[in-house]
Order: C-alpha cells, then structure tokens, then sequence
C-alpha cells in the first residue's frame, strides 16, 4: 500500500472517529436539551452539532466544488466568519427550533458522506491540498464537543431538578498527590509549535523567550484549598483581587466557585453526572481567572506565565482526558500535566513575535480574538483525547467559570 494511501484511510478514520464522538456525546441528551441556550457565551447542542458540519460543507466541500444542501445554511450555522456573510444573531441561537433535530442529524450524515466519497476520489495533489484543511476541522469539532459537555452542564445546572447529564461513573480510589513543588532554572528556552505535526495558527512562530527561574506546584489547587480560602474570608479580602476581578466579584455576588452549594463545613458541586458531595482532596474546578489570582495570592504563590507551563511540560501527553467510560469531572489524585482542568496562566493572549493570520475566512479562526482574554494551558477531563500538546494555547475572558477551569501555582526563585 503506498504512503498516499496509507494517508488518505488514517484521514477518512479520523474524520469518522471525531463525528461519530460528536454524535455520542449528544446521545443521552433529548431534543429539548438539545435546545437550550444558558449564557451568550454558550451555544445549543444542536447548534454544536449543526455548526460543526456546515463548517466541512463550507471550507472542505464547497471549494472543491461540491454544491451546498441548502444556502440557508450559512446564515444558520456560522459562527463568527465574516467573510461568508451575515449570521444568525450569537444570542438566539436558542430560538431555531427549526430545522427540527432529526433534520439536523440527517444533514451531519449527508455531509459526512459527502466528504468520505470526494475524499476517497481525489488524486493525490487534490488530497495534500484538501487534507490541512480537514485537520483543521477536526480540531475544531474537537474544541466543540468539549464545549458541548460545557454548555449543557450549565444549561442543566439552572434547573431546580438538578437533572443529571448522564448517571454517575464511579471514581477510581487513588491517593491524593503530596503538594511539592519542582523547580525550573529557567534561561532563554524556545517556546511554541514546532513545523511538522497539526497545530493551531495562535501556537506558533515557534520563538525564544527568557524565564527566570521558577518552582511549578505538582498537583492542583484542590476543594479544600478554595474552602480555607473562603473560610478565610478570601471573598472579602480587597488585598487578594486585582481591582477589575474585586469589581465582578461584587457585582456577580459570587462567594463560592460555580456549582458549589454549601452544606455547613461540606459542599456539594454540580456535575454533569449530577450533584454529589465534593472529596476536599480533588482539584478545584469552574474558577475564573480572577478567583484564580486571588486564591494563588492566599496561597502564597501565583499563576504561572504560559510559558512556564510549557517549559515545564512533558511532550507526551497523558492524563484524564475525556473518556466516556471515565468520570467526566477531576477526581482525587489527579496532578498530570495534561488533562483534569485547565491551568489559567497569567499572560494575556497575545499574537507571538512574527504571527500572521491567514488569509480568507480561516484566517479569522484565532488572529481576531487576541484581546481581553487570558491563555489557559493543558486541557481537561472533557477535553478530547489527542487534541492538546505542548504548545497548545486556550484562550477565555478573566470572568470564564462554565468552563472545566482550575489552578496550578507557580512561585518565583530568588
């Protein structure tokens, strides 16, 4: 079998393995879940489900030649691509009850066929062109099916039942991680994507940076940690917050992290497997950027900049990511480098030394976002297996707490 073969069935695998996860996710979800919309910055599983496969209908399909299903699709589904046209409003997305849910699952197998047939016919020329572009989509539904598992946890989460996304998994029995800390000496070290294997345009130029040394904590901050926190009066400590972060704080009235509902010296966290007594010793999660800084400084310590997160990662990526057949929240003993919750750093997101944004529509994928939010390393348990490496960089506003969010402390070294 030649390379191009080999190259074009590892494709057509991977393009079935991600749609189908998609569709598996959304499987315990019924089509009145399927609807909801909670936060402007969350969107409908249908949405998900819909947005995902009109984008290979439109930058896999289209330029190859391949006539659209129905031009109402680009209003309904795109997301943000100006350069297609105009949009249904971000905010409504929760209003298109039409097309029905069925209509939307007949459209996502129409268009996967579609893609395996013209995949399976092109030469290979075609094939080196076309293939960036499908690496690209998968990455991008595998960013979606993360942010399904998000959005719906909140959706669900403002009912009064309390409804279960699916039921409980149970947690494997491990021991907590000792809070030790590793140190880094730092240097002029080389950070960013290198050429070669698939990444997002935002991790590159690769490029060299200067670190002083550093120490990275080896476990999480955990449950117990935010409750001393609290039991501290860390919500009402001015001296912890940055001021924008001390603002929020009191105008959200927020005084625990998002789910948890407190039950004398306990608490109970909403999960997308329900709610369920919280083990002290698992990390903390759906904490926002300013509740991060300000329990870092409690703590004694701070966020790490993103790229002391990197230097100090390993380049095999192995943790609790997202596995169906696994609790789809952190568990007690979680403390690898990829995977459980996300790691808020304090570095803004910012375009590297030498950064271009594509040309086209695609070139708005990440370029256009680069303001007013903080990078966020090493992914998550809802985070799909084989998205995230080393350089991968996520990006969310400071206020962000829907998402599987938490904090690994960094300090500096005299």
């Amino acid at each position: 079998m030649s390379d191009s073969a080999i190259d074009l069935k590892t494709l057509v695998g991977a393009f079935t393995q991600v749609r189908d996860l998609t569709e598996r996710i959304a499987e315990p979800l019924s089509a009145e879940d399927q609807l909801m919309q909670s936060l402007p910055s969350a969107s409908p599983t249908k949405w998900h489900r819909a947005h995902t496969t009109w984008f290979f209908e439109s930058f896999v399909l289209r330029p190859l030649g391949v006539e659209p299903l129905d031009p109402k699709n680009d209003y309904l589904w795109n997301s943000y691509y100006d350069a297609v046209g105009a949009r249904h409003p971000r905010l409504q997305r929760g209003l298109l009850s039409r097309p029905s849910l069925d209509e939307v699952k007949g459209y996502r197998a129409a268009v996967d066929a579609r893609v395996v047939e013209t995949l399976l016919r092109l030469d290979l020329p075609q094939l080196e062109q076309v293939r960036p572009v499908v690496l690209l989509g998968l990455a991008h539904e595998q960013q979606h099916q993360e942010l399904l598992l998000t959005d719906i946890q909140h959706a669900l989460a403002q009912s009064p039942l309390k409804p279960a996304y699916r039921v409980p998994t149970p947690s494997p029995v491990r021991p907590p991680p000792r809070p030790t800390f590793t140190t880094f000496e730092g240097g002029l070290v080389e950070v960013g994507a290198p050429a070669g294997p698939f990444a997002f345009d935002n991790e590159g130029p690769r490029h060299r940076v200067f670190l002083e040394p550093f120490e990275l904590a080896d476990a999480f901050v955990t449950v117990g940690d935010v409750m001393a926190f609290m039991a501290e009066g860390g919500y009402a400590a001015p001296s912890l917050w940055l001021s924008e972060g001390w603002d929020w704080m009191r105008r959200e009235g927020v005084q625990a992290p998002l789910y948890w509902t407190l039950d004398g010296s306990s608490v109970r966290g909403f999960t997308l497997e329900g709610e369920r007594p919280l083990d002290a010793s698992e990390p903390a999660s759906h904490l926002s950027f300013f509740e991060a800084e300000a329990i870092a400084r409690y703590l004694g310590a701070r966020l790490p900049t993103e790229h002391e997160w990197e230097w100090a990662a390993p380049d095999e990526v192995t943790g609790h990511l997202l596995d169906l057949a696994r609790p789809l929240s952190p568990c007690a003993g979680d403390a690898p480098a990829y995977g459980t919750v996300w790691t808020w750093t304090r570095s803004a997101y910012a375009a590297y030394p030498g950064y271009r944004p594509g040309v086209g529509a695609l070139g708005e994928y990440n370029g256009k976002f680069m303001v007013n939010q903080m990078v966020l390393r090493g992914g998550s348990c809802l985070t799909p297996q084989g998205h995230v490496r080393r350089s991968y960089r996520n990006f969310w506003y400071p206020d962000t707490r829907f998402q599987m969010t938490g904090i690994r402390l960094a300090r500096d070294l005299a």
